[in-house]
This record gives C-alpha cells, sequence and structure tokens, in this order.
C-alpha cells in the first residue's frame, strides 16, 4: 500500500477523506482538535491540555517546525500533500518530487511577482513593492483619489493586511517584505480549480467571506465561504449572475493555464461596478475543501489527487449549498461542550481559547439556500453565546 503525508496547520477535513483511501496515511499539523481522526502515523505541535490556553495562533505558528518533525515521514511517504502553512518551496528539490500538487509557486506565493507576471492580460489592483511606510505614504500622496492597502508579500488568510491612512500609523515587521496595493472595496468571490497535464477546469465559484463582511471593519481575516454562486448565496444584489459566474470560469481556467496548476486550486477575486478584479491564487487544496464536498458530494482530496497523477476526474452538478463560517472566540474562553450537529475543528475540553484566535468551524448543507443560511447564522449565535458563558479573566 502508498503512503501519502499530509502536512499542514489543520489536517482534520482531509484526513477524514484521505482515511477513505487506499492509502496508509500519516498527517503532521500544528493545531490538534478533538475531532481530529487519531491514526497511527501521526504528530502534532500544539498539544491543548485543561486549563492550558493554545496561546495565539500568529505569534506561535512557524512552518519550518512541521517540516522539522515531519523528516522522518517525509522520507518514508511516497505522496506528500502540502495544506495551508506549508509552502511546496519549503521542501528540498529531492522532497518536492513526492509532492501531489504544485511543486513550484514562487511566481504566486510572491504577491509582487504575482501581479507583474499577469497584469498585462488580467484585471489586478495596482500593486507596489515597499521597503516601508515613509515609502507607501509617498506612493499614496501622489495618488490622493486612490485608497491603498498594505500586505505581507507572501502569506494567506487575510492576515496581516492594514487599510493606509496616511498617517505612519501601520507598524511593519521587521525583516518582512510588504506591498502597497490598490484598495478594491467590493464583493469577495474564489473560484476552485481541478489542473491535470491534459486539462484545467473551474469546478465551483463561492462567495468568500471575511471580518470585513460582518463587522463592517478594516479586518480582512478568512471567515469561511458560501457555495455554488447563485444571486441568493452572493449575498448582493446582481443583475446577472451566469455572466459573472461564465467570467469566473474562463478567468480561472486562464490563470490555471498561465501558471500550470496542478491538482486542487484557488483563485480569489473582488468584484465591484469597475469588474472582476483577480487579487491572489492559493496554490493548494484551500478553504472550500469540505463545503465542496457536501455541495458535489465527492471525495475532493480524491479528485485532487487523481488530477495530479493526470487522471480524469468527473465534476457532477452541486447538489446542496454548503455554508462554512469560522468562529473566532468572543472573548478569552474555557471551551465546555456545545450540542450541535454542525460544529467541527473542536478544542479539546477544558482547554482555554484567547480572545479573537479561532475557536471552532460551523459548516453545513442544504437544497434550500435561505434555510442553510438562517441555521448557520443560528448556530453562530449559540457558540457566541456559549463561548461568553465561560470566560475567563484577561491574561
Amino acid at each position: 500500500m502508498e503512503k501519502l503525508l499530509l502536512i499542514g496547520i489543520n489536517t482534520r477535513s482531509m484526513l477524514k477523506s484521505a482515511l477513505k483511501l487506499d492509502y496508509e496515511v500519516f498527517s503532521t499539523s500544528y493545531f490538534s482538535t478533538s475531532d481530529t481522526p487519531a491514526i497511527k502515523n501521526q504528530k502534532i505541535i500544539l498539544e491543548e491540555k485543561d486549563n492550558e490556553s493554545s496561546g495565539v495562533f500568529e505569534d506561535n505558528f512557524d512552518g519550518a517546525s512541521i517540516l522539522d518533525i515531519s523528516r522522518d515521514y517525509i522520507d518514508e511517504v511516497d505522496y506528500i500533500i502540502p495544506i495551508s502553512g506549508i509552502s511546496p518551496n519549503d521542501f528540498t528539490k529531492k522532497d518536492q518530487k513526492k509532492i501531489l500538487g504544485n511543486k513550484n509557486t514562487s511566481n504566486i506565493e510572491d504577491k509582487f511577482k504575482f501581479y507583474k507576471k499577469i497584469k498585462d492580460e488580467f484585471k489586478v489592483p495596482e500593486t507596489f513593492l515597499i521597503k516601508d511606510v515613509d515609502e507607501a505614504i509617498e506612493i499614496s500622496e501622489n495618488k490622493s483619489d486612490v485608497k491603498y492597502i498594505v500586505k505581507p508579500l507572501k502569506g494567506s488568510g487575510g492576515y496581516n493586511i492594514n487599510l493606509l491612512n496616511n498617517d505612519g500609523y501601520i507598524q511593519l515587521n521587521d525583516g518582512e517584505k510588504f506591498i502597497l496595493q490598490e484598495y478594491i472595496e467590493g464583493i469577495n468571490l474564489s473560484s476552485s480549480v481541478l489542473g491535470s497535464d491534459n486539462y484545467k477546469k473551474t469546478i465551483m465559484n463561492s462567495r468568500l467571506l471575511t471580518e470585513h463582511d460582518f463587522k463592517k471593519n478594516n479586518s480582512y481575516i478568512y471567515i469561511g465561504n458560501i457555495l455554488p454562486l447563485t444571486k441568493e448565496s452572493i449575498l448582493t444584489e446582481i443583475k446577472d449572475i451566469d455572466k459573472i459566474n461564465s467570467e469566473m470560469i474562463e478567468t480561472s481556467q486562464n490563470l490555471a493555464y498561465t501558471f500550470d496548476l496542478i491538482g486542487s486550486n484557488g483563485v480569489d477575486y473582488i468584484l465591484n461596478e469597475n469588474g472582476l478584479y483577480v487579487i491572489e491564487i492559493n496554490p493548494r487544496i484551500q478553504g472550500t475543501f469540505e463545503c465542496i464536498e457536501k455541495s458535489l458530494q465527492i471525495n475532493m482530496l480524491d479528485a485532487h489527487i487523481k488530477s495530479c497523477l493526470n487522471e480524469n476526474v468527473d465534476i457532477p452538478e452541486a447538489k446542496y449549498y454548503a455554508y462554512k463560517k469560522i468562529i473566532y472566540s468572543p472573548c478569552r474562553n474555557k471551551y465546555s461542550k456545545i450540542d450541535l450537529d454542525n460544529i467541527y475543528d473542536l478544542p479539546h475540553i477544558g482547554t482555554i481559547t484567547e480572545k479573537s484566535e479561532p475557536l471552532l468551524t460551523i459548516i453545513d448543507k442544504n437544497t434550500d439556500f435561505d434555510k442553510l443560511y438562517k441555521k448557520i447564522e443560528k448556530s453562530a449565535e449559540i457558540v457566541n453565546n456559549e463561548a461568553k458563558k465561560y470566560q475567563q479573566d484577561a491574561i
């Protein structure tokens, strides 16, 4: 039996799908959720303990540490699937040969290289590579009619994105590189693309959700997705949803050919009155993974592997709407069991989640969009209220 390693921040959802396939499965991850399947070959960095804090993810996570503890697994397995938090470029040339997926993503993960490669062919926000805040402010002052945001040169999930207010308030981390990008106000959308050597096809479009969608603040941290993309699930008044879907399908496939994408990938967009802007490509299995599985009733990991091995994958029509919503803890919370049938990525009972850290994920499906939306939002209300019942004193 061939051996398969899943490696990333959280392998729970992929692990469940992998265990339905004919592989000996290995897993290394940062998070250890209580609903992560326990398998023989498994390593986890964050050991959650009763009455102890799980800490702040941004302060504690380091992709290099996952690679370090994975070394013996990497040597042993036949295939590797990097998930979020790990880049194919972090592996040695020898180990990259085992990767099922894109092996060289430097022109995608580097947001300025990505911009330069596609700016003449695709609609993108104007982007500059900057060395400090003063340079960012100087550029913005020369174009006073344009709003800008500052982003890390590399990164995902919407972390460390700040709106530039021309006051020098933004603090750039020493040694980290940043871009200044034209701020596009609009609707966040995403495509899931499947690629092989022989084909590139968009399998699903979705409404991508950030904190900004719910709180109307300046946080762009990823919250979740709703799919498939319809006049209901886009959550705003749109004249021609079919035209938008068609443009996303074509653009995503063209991008997949431009970068020769292999396996499952995501393309993020922003839509406004000026059209559809390409924002970035996530060259790996993306956060819509479980939603697509629920909507299409397929094993998405199987589809990813087959496309990487250049096998044909038949994609059925969507059977359900699916909605994923990540709940970030409203307070410093000691986790207690919550009686819901649609919650995942659960902390271990008695562990402490810091305020604004990811607490759990709500995922559900329904053929009726309104019923699905109401159930997810009701579940979110229950989770937040339960978290507040077990609020802990701030440290």
